[in-house]
């Protein structure tokens, strides 16, 4: 081999050699560059993956909230519709009682008068009827009077007022009671004890207890009754405020139409 030859392979060798080297260096770079913007892509990437979780949470608490809203919607709607049930049903109810109220006046019309002639009609029973506990009565029909020129008693109090007042005098006729007053014998007043058995019998009797007497509602007047009386009108008063316990008792009593 020549001279020149080697040169030439050397030459060529050397060559080939830098150019493996700087074959290698552009690759190192290439790698380099290319780790480079791999890492920008993954640094990316995440912040993009970040952004994509933070939009996802605030959908869902977007989509909670829509939940929450349509929900609470709804609640109103439906309350909405019970209080719009509510207001229709009071109105009925307005109107009704506008009805009621135009009416008013001509049932006081009607009422009123029949009040007047109640008490009338009971003050006309009281005078006719057996006087037990006469005084009071009659000034209970008076109050009632009273009441009925009262303009701060209502029309309904008032009416009350007059069916109270007959309860009280269809009672009368079922108590056994005995109770002390004043007997008017002609003129000349004694305080006694007072006995009635209903309506039936009505007995007085002296309070040393020596003298007795029935009423006669046919004559509208007090007899004297004779001593056998005594002792059971005396035990027929002591019953009558539980002082003794019930029993039979012998009392007088005017058959129908006897005179």
């Amino acid at each position: 081999m020549s001279i020149l030859s080697k040169k030439s392979l050397i030459a060529s060798t050397i060559v080939g050699s830098l150019a493996l080297t700087v074959s290698n260096i552009a690759s190192a770079d290439v790698l380099t560059e290319l780790q480079k913007a791999e890492s920008k892509i993954f640094k990316a990437s995440e912040k993009s993956q970040a952004k994509i979780d933070n939009i996802y949470e605030q959908t869902l608490e977007l989509l909670v909230e829509y939940r929450n809203t349509v929900t609470e919607a709804e609640v109103l709607a439906e309350y909405n519709d019970h209080v719009q049930r509510m207001v229709d049903d009071q109105r009925a109810s307005l109107a009704s009682l506008e009805k009621q109220i135009a009416g008013i006046d001509k049932t006081k019309q009607g009422v009123v008068p029949l009040m007047y002639r109640m008490i009338d009609t009971l003050e006309k029973f009281i005078d006719l009827d057996v006087p037990v506990k006469f005084e009071s009565r009659k000034d209970r029909v008076q109050m009632l009077r009273d009441v009925m020129n009262d303009s701060n008693v209502s029309v309904s109090e008032q009416f009350r007022l007059v069916l109270e007042a007959y309860e009280i005098e269809s009672n009368y006729g079922t108590v056994f009671d005995a109770y002390q007053g004043e007997l008017d014998l002609g003129g000349q007043k004694l305080t006694v004890d007072f006995l009635h058995m209903g309506r039936v019998s009505l007995v007085a009797q002296s309070l040393d207890m020596k003298n007795a007497w029935v009423w006669n509602n046919s004559s509208r007047s007090w007899e004297k009754l004779g001593d056998e009386y005594l002792k059971p009108i005396t035990d027929g008063i002591r019953m009558a405020r539980k002082q003794l316990p019930m029993d039979l008792t012998k009392l007088p009593v005017f058959a129908a139409g006897a005179q």
